[in-house]
């Protein structure tokens, strides 16, 4: 069988990024220029200049994926790009070139819904790995568990209510003064404090047991931290970070498997920025092994923003035939399973 190369863009946020992928599962190129540097004296991601600095970024990094992947446009066999959800501008950066290049070298373009790119990380990362499977999806914009049913069909069975995962743990961070990206610094300084020290709430949502709602542990931890300065009492930050993670990850992790167990599955695979936290990755390998479900995550630089991730999920749209027109757009909130 013909080997299938795919060029995949992906500019959903503050990372411009290209990778050529071989048959969906082998990188041979994947590059990620961040804008962490740039958002963090603002203490997020301002999205004007995110989109600048794609369009600064969008060429040379398109043109060293394909120098390091050692092949010419003319060989590749499809364009992939992520087209939804995100930043309206960011999005609309990869759109356009996608569109181009695809146009260019009249080759097919594909338009990829950035969570389902996500879910796709775990086929790099695992070649074994195949649907159906249940997913944990965990970042700064979505907290779903997703039944995987096929390449490309996905039921969400639960969700969060409001706050993601990793918006409540940047609100959080920047509440105790460790600024932006704040699921990572947390992480760190969760390690040096006691999770157990601070008895923050799970919120359990009446009739629907697999949904998600963050915003009161948020709630919880800053007035925790008003009632401690109001009494004038010295917080441990270390304490409040590990005490915050525990509530959060326990409820994620005891949720996927019981939907699990629930829908008849006997594997997880997680996906998204989150899921490269320490500490979820941890209790979910401890509920999983107890339940004997199979866990899969995919190496941390695979579950951040990356182009790979989309070149997979498009090579699994390219064999079914599935492509799209010049009039592909950005889709600033598309959902997951919604038709492009």
């Amino acid at each position: 069988m013909k080997p299938v190369y795919i060029l995949a863009i992906e500019s959903s946020c503050d990372e411009t990024a290209a990778a050529v992928v071989k048959n969906g599962r082998e990188v041979l190129s994947s590059i990620i220029s961040s804008q962490i540097d740039l958002h963090t004296i603002y203490g997020g991601v301002v999205p004007e200049i995110a989109s600048r600095k794609h369009i600064e970024k969008i060429n040379p990094v398109i043109t060293e994926a394909l120098q390091q992947a050692d092949i010419r446009l003319e060989e590749i066999d499809a364009v992939a790009v992520t087209c939804g959800p995100g930043l309206v501008g960011s999005l609309l950066v990869g759109v356009s070139a996608a569109k181009a290049i695809a146009y260019a070298v009249k080759k097919p373009l594909i338009g990829v819904h950035h969570i389902e790119g996500h879910v796709s990380a775990n086929y790099i990362s695992h070649p074994e790995l195949e649907p159906p499977f249940m997913s944990l999806v965990v970042s700064g914009g979505h907290s779903h568990i997703v039944v995987v049913k096929d390449y490309g069909e996905y039921e969400i069975i639960g969700r969060t209510h409001d706050d993601a995962a990793g918006e409540a743990f940047d609100k959080v961070a920047r509440a105790i003064g460790l600024g932006y990206p704040g699921g990572p610094k947390i992480d760190k300084l969760a390690r040096e404090g006691n999770r157990f020290a601070i008895a923050f709430p799970r919120a359990h949502i009446e009739g629907c047991p697999y949904d998600y709602s963050f915003s009161g542990v948020k709630s919880a931890v800053l007035n925790y931290l008003n009632q401690q300065e109001m009494k004038g009492e010295d917080v441990n930050k270390a304490d409040v970070a590990a005490s915050f993670q525990e509530a959060v990850v326990d409820v994620l992790a005891t949720k996927a498997a019981a939907a699990a167990n629930a829908f008849g599955y006997d594997k997880i695979a997680l996906a998204g920025g989150v899921a490269c936290n320490t500490a979820l990755r941890a209790k979910m390998e401890e509920i999983c092994s107890s339940e004997r479900i199979k866990l899969y995550y995919p190496e941390p630089i695979l579950c951040t923003d990356n182009a790979a991730m989309i070149g997979a999920a498009g090579y699994y749209e390219y064999i079914k035939g599935v492509t799209h027109g010049w009039d592909l757009n950005a889709v600033p909130n598309l959902k997951l399973g919604e038709k492009i």
